[in-house]
């Protein structure tokens, strides 16, 4: 029995259909943060980027642990000198250095993990500022104020400003593109 050009067509349909499907279900995957999923139909440059990420993710990560022990041991010195009756405040200051860095750690990972899990493009330019920010508020904590000209101070409150502005207009570019989005 022939089979008629109208079942020849519905049968190219079907066969569209189903890759197209299969094209979106990946898409969704990728949206989801499935890579594994989503892996046969990423290019060869999308998965070396992929590999880059979940390396560098790897190290940050184990940074991330050395940095939290080192603190944990500098955290439990510092209790101990307490009890002892010797609290130096350059200590207080280096233990709340040492807490900014492991939040800056954080953020950068997180960042980074947003890239494996594929919600995000390779370089989100607010997470850069915001880390930023996170840095030179670090620096202001760690800041020995009797030894920091006035003129370094000001720059680095310039650059807080400055950053502050960035991150203030990133976010309204934002807001700004989701409403856009929403048809508002």
């Amino acid at each position: 029995m022939p089979i008629s050009p109208d079942s020849q067509a519905e049968s190219a349909r079907e066969k569209a259909r189903a890759g197209l499907s299969q094209r979106l279900d990946a898409l969704s995957a990728t949206n989801m943060g499935d890579t594994r999923r989503a892996w046969p139909f990423l290019s060869g440059y999308e998965r070396f980027e992929q590999v880059v990420v979940l390396v560098v993710g790897a190290l940050v990560s184990a940074l991330i642990l050395l940095a939290l022990l080192h603190l944990a041991a500098t955290v439990v010195a510092l209790v101990v000198q307490s009890l002892a009756g010797a609290s130096d405040f350059a200590m207080f200051q280096a233990v709340f250095g040492m807490v900014m860095t492991v939040l800056i750690a954080l953020e950068f990972n997180h960042s980074i993990m947003g890239v494996l899990n594929r919600k995000r493009g390779i370089v989100q330019v607010r997470t850069v500022v915001l880390i930023a920010l996170l840095a030179l508020t670090r620096k202001f904590i760690v800041l020995d104020s009797a030894q920091t000209e006035a003129f370094k101070v000001l720059a680095l409150g310039a650059a807080v400003l400055a950053l502050g502005v960035v991150y203030w207009l990133l976010r309204e570019q934002d807001r700004r593109d989701a409403a856009e989005e929403r048809g508002g």
